[in-house]
């Protein structure tokens, strides 16, 4: 017998086997298994009154929030593909990825209403707009919010075995390498099985109780959101970070695990607070999105009294590919262990990665050739939202590329060392630095330029742009910085510019980034490594 992998199946399970568990704690409200259930039948159902058709994608605009929680298994089941906006993008590039994606009803938080305002008139497939937390007193909204659309439909629960696990389940869209993000398409075989491998290498207890400090529009909810349901978990929410507020939550709910970028890390280890809080029931952090340190992973193993470790994966891969503990019969001692724990990774079960060179061979497991970073596993994506040749590309010869350069011992773990593409990666966040340089190459006064990464004790590194002007011309740097944040999200902004006479360029005119970034920049060799939580 053959029953469809979908993950409607993991809140199924939950609702039969835990239905008076704890499901979900956001803010002052908290909903057991059976209450979860219903509210996502009830999201399915009044989708499909609304006309939703199979495959529709449907946009949601929220911090972390039980409603966003719902979507994940509400929208499949009417039917529909999940689309969780970034947060943090600017007003045009939600219209872009909008309009990109055929999105027709977008559900939205009251903090984004003026957002939404500003760029609702672009986004030409938007026919609907509900406000998630609050009554529609905007004349563009619908007439019925999140909460009276739920209690006026009639709960729907289609039957398991009509699902297409090979169907479009989930849309992110990442930064990429290119000026404008691709949409990742996840199918529910996709989701269902990465949160089955996920969970078998997370030795994650039934009934376990995680924070989602990680935001749920990032790149799958690194898999918490499913795998968690399966084992009759609870999910705290966390709308926003604030180190008091989670030091809160994991006192009162008694949190055992949770996943950080390594600047959320950092804050939490160096909070005046945190001896005032009760963090006994802490297990284990996972540290991913962006580099780790081994004195960082020392730090909240010693401060939160915890196991800590990393590891990396990317948006494309649903995400998690490796993770970073301590295999049995290793023997890691003193500071040696902190390195290795702050290290990539070796596949989790399930993923197969290997390290090759530009003729796709093995490099040597020395730990010292660099190679490029493929992988294959039920996890990585169909492709990019109707863009087949960059899925070909990225795909070709059956193993996925990853773009990141990495070595591997004999032990099988990796350790990135490189990009292979310009993606900065800033607190988590991937930045293009091609649509940096797109944007600031916009200005009367810039003749050519070169967006690289820098080092940043917060943000592990930000961007930073070398600028030469034209002839004559004459710009400041503040002007500069204010030209581009008019653009673009803040945070993808350059934090300094520098002006220089000429870029470092080859015989042929290509900009030498290596050598602008061995001069101004990160350091060569620079680990830029993380688990499950790349791509953005």
């Amino acid at each position: 017998m053959n029953l469809p992998l979908t993950p409607i199946r993991f809140l199924r399970y939950a609702q039969q086997q835990y239905p008076a568990s704890t499901a979900v704690v956001c803010r002052s409200e908290r909903f057991t298994y059976a209450q979860f259930a219903e509210r996502v039948a009830r999201l399915a159902g009044a989708l499909r009154r609304s006309g939703v058709q199979p495959g529709e994608r449907i946009a949601f605009l929220s911090g972390n929030c039980h409603r966003l929680l719902e979507a994940y298994y509400g929208v499949l089941e009417a039917g529909g593909v999940l689309l969780p906006l970034n947060i943090r993008l600017a007003a045009g590039e939600l219209a872009y990825v909008l309009n990109d994606s055929g999105a027709k009803t977008l559900f939205l938080e009251q903090q984004f209403l003026g957002l939404v305002d500003s760029f609702r008139r672009d986004a030409a497939h938007i026919a609907s707009f509900y406000i998630l937390d609050a009554a529609p007193e905007a004349g563009w909204l619908a007439l019925k919010n999140y909460e009276r659309l739920l209690s006026e439909a009639e709960p729907f629960r289609a039957e398991v075995t009509d699902f297409d696990e090979n169907a479009i389940a989930e849309l992110f869209y990442t930064s990429g390498t290119s000026a404008n993000p691709k949409g990742v398409m996840l199918t529910h075989r996709n989701v269902y099985l990465h949160a089955l491998q996920t969970s078998l290498a997370l030795h994650t207890d039934v009934g376990a109780v995680e924070l989602h400090t990680i935001p749920l529009f990032h790149a799958n909810g690194w898999g918490v959101a499913h795998f968690l349901t399966l084992l009759g978990g609870k999910h705290v929410m966390l709308p926003r970070f604030d180190p008091a507020e989670v030091f809160r939550l994991i006192e009162q709910e008694r949190a055992e695990y949770c996943s950080l970028v390594p600047t959320m890390a950092t804050a939490l280890v160096n909070c005046p607070e945190r001896p005032k809080y009760d963090l006994s029931s802490l297990k284990r952090v996972t540290i991913g999105g962006a580099a780790s340190s081994p004195t960082l992973v020392r730090e909240v193993e010693e401060k939160l009294g915890c196991t800590c470790f990393s590891g990396y994966g990317l948006t494309e891969t649903a995400p998690v590919l490796t993770i970073s503990p301590m295999k049995p019969g290793l023997g890691w001692a003193d500071e040696d262990r902190f390195v290795r724990q702050a290290s990539t990774g070796y596949a989790v079960p399930g993923v197969e990665v290997r390290v090759v060179d530009a003729g796709d061979q093995d490099v040597p497991r020395d730990g010292r050739s660099v190679g490029e970073v493929v992988t294959r596993s039920d996890g990585v994506m169909l492709g990019y939202w109707q863009q087949p040749e960059a899925s070909a590309a990225a795909l070709r010869g059956g193993w996925f590329h990853t773009g990141d350069m990495a070595t591997w011992n004999e032990d099988g773990y990796l350790l990135i060392v490189d990009r292979q593409k310009d993606i900065i990666v800033s607190g988590g966040e991937n930045i293009s630095s091609l649509e940096v340089e797109k944007a600031l190459d916009a200005h009367p006064a810039v003749l050519e330029l070169a967006v690289i990464p820098v080092a940043d004790s917060r943000w592990g590194e930000v961007p930073k742009a070398l600028v030469v002007l034209k002839p004559g011309a004459k710009a400041s740097e503040l002007e500069l910085l204010e030209f581009c944040r008019s653009r673009l999200s803040h945070y993808k902004c350059p934090h300094s510019i520098e002006f220089l006479d000429r870029l470092p360029k080859t015989g042929t005119g290509k900009i030498l980034k290596r050598e602008l970034r061995n001069r101004y920049g990160q350091p060569p060799g620079s680990a830029k490594a993380g688990p499950p939580g790349p791509s953005t």
